[in-house]
């Protein structure tokens, strides 16, 4: 597995246990790489291909396209290719920001991409990449993921950064005109596990349940965290980021739930689960 020392990757490795026959981090493996990859698949001989890598700089994509693109498309058509190599299933991870938010109701996986940032083109051409490899494949679509030790690029996930920015003191203002499906990492990794224990093949949307706006996140973790902290609702155009978001990114998980299995957690189960009250 490629992208081990992320949220998604390290709630994979803590799933799969003794069934990973090979997971490193960015150190230990760079998807930019094309030699590299195929020597690294060629030597653990998988029976799955698992990419939880990303570039997540999503307003530092706008300047840094090219980086995005070779982390987030580039790497995995490397390792789809590898993948197809050896036999195995490549999985792959995209995002809730390939759509333009225009939509009202939660996008399906039918309907058409049209990303709005560098970030979002660089992850939809990851997926078109994968598909176009040759090997079978799994994509999987989600949202807002968050857990313990989020990216250290960003200073953490965004559940951390904001109680960090709460205990020490500083006013919150946080956007409430984005709304998206927080997702859990270690209930996201127990449904990608299951949709390849499915046989479960092509694209998927897996969020958890619960759409909300970044402000509404921020507000449930502030409780969750026994936090008595006030948060101000603003508008996206008051922070004027670099990259533009989706105004509505829910996506609908009905292909997933069509595999007989279960939803996954919304967020406000999630974060009790996750700051242990």
């Amino acid at each position: 597995m490629a992208g081990s020392a992320g949220q998604l990757g390290a709630a994979l490795v803590a799933r799969l246990g003794s069934d990973v026959a090979w997971a490193g981090g960015r150190d230990a493996l760079d998807v930019r790489d094309a030699d590299a990859v195929l020597r690294a698949v060629r030597a653990a001989r998988p029976d799955v291909v698992l990419n939880a890598t990303a570039y997540n700089k999503v307003d530092a994509a706008e300047t840094e396209a090219v980086e995005a693109l070779a982390v987030n498309a580039a790497g995995p058509r490397h390792l789809a290719r590898a993948a197809r190599e050896v036999g195995a299933l490549v999985v792959h991870v995209s995002t809730d920001y390939v759509f333009d938010g225009a939509k009202r109701t939660p996008y399906t996986e039918q309907d058409v991409p049209r990303p709005l940032s560098a970030y979002g083109v660089s992850k939809l051409a990851g997926e078109l990449m994968v598909a176009e490899a040759g090997a079978p494949f799994l994509t999987v679509r989600t949202s807002a993921v968050f857990a313990a030790g989020g990216s250290k690029g960003k200073g953490g996930s965004f559940v951390e950064r904001i109680l960090a920015r709460a205990r020490a003191g500083e006013a919150l203002r946080v956007v409430d005109d984005q709304v998206l499906s927080p997702t859990y990492a270690p209930d996201l990794a127990a449904a990608i596990l299951a949709l390849v224990e499915k046989g479960a093949r092509g694209l998927f949307h897996v969020t958890g349940a619960d759409p909300t706006s970044w402000h509404g996140f921020a507000a449930a973790a502030l409780r969750a965290a026994g936090l008595d902290v006030p948060v101000a609702a603003v508008k996206a155009k008051e922070f004027a980021a670099p990259a533009p978001r989706p105004a509505y990114s829910v996506l609908d998980n009905g292909r997933y739930r069509s595999q007989d299995l279960p939803p996954l957690r919304g967020f406000e189960a999630a974060l009790a689960d996750l700051l242990g009250r």
